[in-house]
């Protein structure tokens, strides 16, 4: 079984680093202003291990989000409360699919 580090400072990454974490989600929502910075995925991902899953997670609420998230250095995104928002969560995943694998 392989842990899901979470961290959301340059420290809790440069922790993860030193533990070789294998998959680290960058959580962009600061825990105690609950402000959300989706810049904290480039800076942070920069920080992780090569060869580490990066998952991003809060502030992706639409396809340019996840976009951007990739474009930052993501491998995946956590996007539970844009499909629980979405009428139809099936056609929200395809439509991040295309966008960011392609057809």
């Amino acid at each position: 079984m392989t842990p899901l580090v979470e961290v959301h400072t340059p420290e809790e990454a440069c922790r993860a680093a030193a533990l070789n974490a294998r998959v680290v989600d960058v959580n962009a929502r600061n825990l105690k202003t609950l402000e959300v910075d989706r810049a904290i995925f480039g800076e942070l991902f920069g920080e992780l291990p090569e060869g580490a899953v990066k998952v991003a997670e809060s502030a992706i609420l639409c396809v340019d989000d996840a976009i951007e998230a990739y474009s930052l250095g993501a491998d995946a995104v956590l996007v539970g409360e844009m499909l629980v928002r979405h009428g139809e969560p099936a056609q929200m995943l395809r439509r991040i699919h295309r966008a960011t694998v392609g057809p």
